[in-house]
């Protein structure tokens, strides 16, 4: 493979992408994830000690996670119910769902994006799987929606909204969410690697989207089904654990979406990390 060392940086991307999709590569990406996922004390430990570390000299702990988020719902659901002219009693249950599920997604997006970058000194020392930075990731913002659903759960009882059987699929939904805080990780956690401008675009690309995703509105509020809302992946993954969460069954339509979006995602993910993994502690 010859790159001229004056080839613009994706022209080189490009060359050693192709040059790296071999068997013996993607076997080697295999192995690293599934090695991984096993050493899951050392990433589990890894993301609690993340937690006590943000919040080594507060009194109560991770829980102030929880206390903000009652303090954000409260206070926003009660601003934008005035606006959008809506129930409290069925708004606040709708927004608190929405709230703690895009913590969840727009969490894993913005660690995952960052999370061979921050994990730089332990790359280069620790003899261990490069996976387990973005299990670490994923991890990490896993508890904190432990920590923000209970305000889900409290408004929800504060109305006697209690949930039906429908609640059991939160759980398929919620590990659909976390296949794709991994794929995520492997894919824009390796080319932010190489890229360093990746996280800033990633971080302004979810605020546009937090406000393009029924989040704080209700899809019916659009006058017909838009593109808006066809073209945008985050509506799926929002809706396939909040429609549950809400005591409704996720449409077949929302539960085709995600997974494609999960497939497609991991394809692309396996290709990149099958070609480009072992470059990554150059790049860092």
């Amino acid at each position: 493979m010859d790159i001229s060392p004056s080839s613009p940086p994706v022209v080189g991307l490009v060359a050693q992408l192709a040059h790296g999709l071999t068997r013996r590569n993607f076997l080697k990406a295999r192995d690293d994830i599934v090695e991984g996922w096993h050493r899951r004390a050392l990433w589990g430990n890894m993301g609690m000690q993340e937690i006590r570390q943000r919040y080594r000299r507060s009194r109560i702990g991770p829980f102030w996670l929880t206390i903000s988020m009652g303090i954000m719902v409260l206070a926003l659901g009660t601003l934008y119910g005035a606006i959008f002219g809506q129930e409290l009693v069925d708004y606040l249950p709708f927004l608190a769902a929405g709230f703690v599920i895009w913590g969840l997604i727009s969490g894993m997006l913005l660690d995952g994006v960052r999370a061979f970058i921050e994990g730089e000194g332990l790359i280069k020392q620790l003899p261990a799987p490069l996976s387990i930075y973005v299990y670490r990731s994923v991890w990490t913002n896993l508890i904190i929606f432990a920590h923000n659903v209970v305000i889900f759960f409290l408004v929800s009882f504060w109305f006697g909204k209690f949930p039906n059987w429908n609640l059991v699929l939160v759980i398929p939904g919620v590990l659909i969410i976390l296949l794709n805080g991994v794929w995520i990780g492997l894919l824009l956690g390796l080319l932010s690697a190489r890229f360093r401008d990746i996280p800033q675009i990633v971080a302004s690309v979810v605020q546009v989207m937090f406000f393009i995703t029924p989040v704080m509105w209700r899809q019916e509020m659009l006058p017909s089904r838009a593109l808006i809302l066809d073209a945008n992946p985050f509506y799926y993954l929002v809706e396939i654990v909040r429609a549950p969460m809400l005591g409704v069954q996720p449409s077949t339509q929302i539960i085709v979406g995600a997974l494609i979006i999960t497939l497609v995602g991991w394809v692309l993910a396996l290709l990149f990390y099958t070609a480009l993994r072992w470059r990554l502690p150059y790049w860092v």
